[in-house]
């Protein structure tokens, strides 16, 4: 169990991940993003989520050199995330895709390179260029997002490494069941995003009924469910008091009833694209 912000969950490849970090998604490049990470550092997160197609690496990038200049911490400190976008999906092109990622962000290394969705005939070719980046030491896990059962079946068949991760869209009204009972078994951690349901979920009466009782607010509810289904959460926000809102999860515990009271809002709705139905 996690047991504060700085605790990490074991990769099957041995590396240890933060269970919480700050998620960049459709933050712009720009002052408020590199304060917004430089904030998340100084107030204790140690990882750090971005993706190419985001478009605001570079910002990310100085983000963390403020914040490690800031707070006197290593690079090693912090973990850092990126994905491969579909347009690039391809051997050489993923490996063009990394060393571009890197120099925007102003990186020596990755710690985490994702495919960031099951692009239909083209996953298996990047997931060997991941494969190789990963054996020459320029990332430390890779792992893919977006996946389904059946995705990640297909990569498994001529795979030589197994994805570390596997990062979904995911909270009480798309809890994923079949998914995150295929990864449990297969060793593989499941990471949220939107966990907040891009605020949708903020105002549901059960939340709010669990936030009054608990004496925490809607989004720590929600955030410490996924904490609790042990699954990897990287909440967006750029404000300095909603990020440490969201991270001030770690002095309360819900029941197993709570728990399963908030499993049982599932509806499968998604706020983002259906992984078996998209066209980007």
């Amino acid at each position: 169990m996690m047991e504060h912000l700085q605790s990490t969950k074991t990769l099957n490849n041995g590396v240890l991940m933060p269970g919480f970090g700050l998620g960049v998604f459709k933050v712009e490049d720009g002052a408020e993003l590199v304060d917004a990470v430089k904030t998340a550092i100084q107030l204790g997160y140690r990882s750090i989520d971005t993706a190419a197609i985001y478009g605001n690496e570079e910002g990310v990038g100085r983000g963390i050199q403020l914040g490690l200049a800031e707070t006197g911490l290593r690079r090693e400190d912090i973990f850092v995330t990126s994905k491969v976008w579909n347009a690039d999906l391809g051997y050489e092109s993923t490996l063009n895709a990394y060393e571009e990622s890197l120099k925007k962000l102003q990186l020596d290394y990755l710690d985490l390179y994702l495919i960031h969705w099951p692009v239909e005939g083209k996953y298996k070719e990047a997931w060997r260029a991941l494969e190789t980046l990963y054996r020459e030491g320029k990332v430390r896990a890779i792992g893919v997002s977006n996946f389904q059962p059946h995705h990640l079946d297909e990569l498994l068949k001529d795979a030589d490494i197994k994805p570390a991760i596997n990062q979904v869209e995911f909270h009480p009204k798309l809890t994923q069941e079949t998914l995150y009972t295929y990864l449990n078994s297969h060793g593989i951690q499941m990471e949220a995003w939107s966990p907040l349901m891009q605020g949708e979920l903020l105002h549901h009466p059960l939340i709010t009924e669990l936030a009054d009782t608990y004496g925490k607010t809607p989004a720590q509810i929600i955030l410490r469910w996924d904490i609790q289904k042990g699954v990897i959460t990287i909440p967006k926000s750029t404000k300095a008091h909603r990020l440490k809102e969201n991270a001030d999860i770690f002095d309360f515990v819900l029941s197993d009833e709570d728990m399963k009271r908030l499993s049982d809002l599932n509806e499968n709705k998604r706020i983002g694209p259906d992984p078996d139905n998209f066209d980007f």
